[in-house]
């Protein structure tokens, strides 16, 4: 932390008085806030230079294009540590916690705030990719076949390998790649966040979003990031309100490119089912293998998506994918160790 308060010294030519740990980080970066009466800034203890050294490039190409995202005040000589503009303590998932509570009822300034997240997703990727070198991403730095198939893989070894689904390797496999390719087949000049979610949204003390960790951000299609936010499992948004966000979501991004926005709504079904059976590979890790609650809990709800995608045909194109999942859906989960 002493080279944090030299690097906030250097910078606001002020020693802080007040340096606070932050807790329950999501990631292996270490954040803390400097502070005096006057001045605030959250440094970051990185344990990955690539990392780093994305997420500052990244950050300052669009802070360039006046987009929302913290500032980069001073960088450590060894790339390791870095001071970043002070967004607060107010995360989106944070503010709709209430809704949560109740049982996921969303009213009126939550649909609000959730739609100037998802206005404000167009911008970052239509403006943010313009011009963003590919050489300085972390890899893979577009969202290829190669790269869906990852995901793909993901959920096949760390899920239904976990949890004793039977499956033929190569049918799977040729269903699979089949779907990466539907999916990720064109060439991309947008931003994937990757990672967009509520928790990766601060919010002003206006209410206005403003976005952090992208950092694994590459190029890639548009819907990958809206089945990622509006899909989150852990926000079980209510149908009527993600019809309401994702027509927001593309009014804004009409205003930005040309979009035929029926053929949007058709890709975006086949990316939500691949988000959701990547997610299921994160839970098989972080959860029954890892033996993490957060991520045991969320097993049903995540199966309960799955099966709802099953019902409305999303797989009817890749046949013994579909026949697998559906006997993934029936299935009594195991959320033992598979020991």
């Amino acid at each position: 932390m002493d080279k944090l308060a030299s690097l906030f010294q250097a910078h606001f030519g002020c020693t802080p008085t007040r340096i606070t740990p932050f807790t329950g980080a999501g990631s292996n970066r270490r954040y803390i806030r400097l502070e005096t009466d006057e001045q605030s800034a959250i440094g970051v203890i990185g344990t990955s230079i690539q990392e780093n050294r994305a997420f500052i490039y990244i950050s300052r190409h669009f802070a360039a294009l006046n987009l929302p995202v913290p500032k980069v005040y001073a960088i450590a000589t060894d790339g390791m540590r870095y001071l970043q503009e002070d967004l607060g303590s107010r995360a989106l998932y944070d503010a709709l916690a209430p809704a949560r509570a109740r049982g996921f009822s969303y009213e009126k300034d939550d649909e609000n705030l959730l739609e100037k997240t998802l206005r404000a997703l167009a911008h970052i990727q239509i403006e943010g990719g313009k011009g963003l070198d590919e050489t300085r991403l972390l890899s893979p730095r577009k969202m290829d076949t190669r790269a869906a198939m990852f995901d793909l893989n993901y959920f096949k070894y760390m899920f239904l390998r976990v949890q004793d689904i039977p499956f033929d390797e190569l049918l799977l496999e040729d269903d699979m790649m089949q779907l990466a390719k539907t999916l990720c087949g064109e060439v991309c000049n947008t931003f994937l966040y990757r990672d967009f979610q509520a928790r990766n949204v601060m919010l002003t003390t206006t209410g206005e979003p403003r976005f952090i960790d992208y950092q694994g951000g590459r190029f890639g299609p548009l819907e990958y990031d809206v089945a990622s936010f509006l899909w989150q499992t852990s926000s079980r948004y209510p149908e009527v309100l993600k019809e309401r966000l994702l027509e927001a979501y593309l009014d804004e991004l009409s205003t930005l490119r040309p979009i035929d926005k029926d053929r949007f709504r058709e890709r975006l079904k086949n990316f939500v089912l691949l988000r959701t059976l990547q997610v299921l590979g994160a839970y098989g890790l972080r959860g029954i293998v890892e033996r993490k609650t957060y991520f045991l809990n969320s097993i049903p709800t995540a199966i309960d998506n799955l099966q709802e995608l099953l019902t409305q045909g999303v797989c009817r194109s890749y046949p013994y994918l579909e026949e697998t999942l559906q006997r993934l859906c029936e299935a009594e989960i195991n959320y033992g160790t598979n020991e």
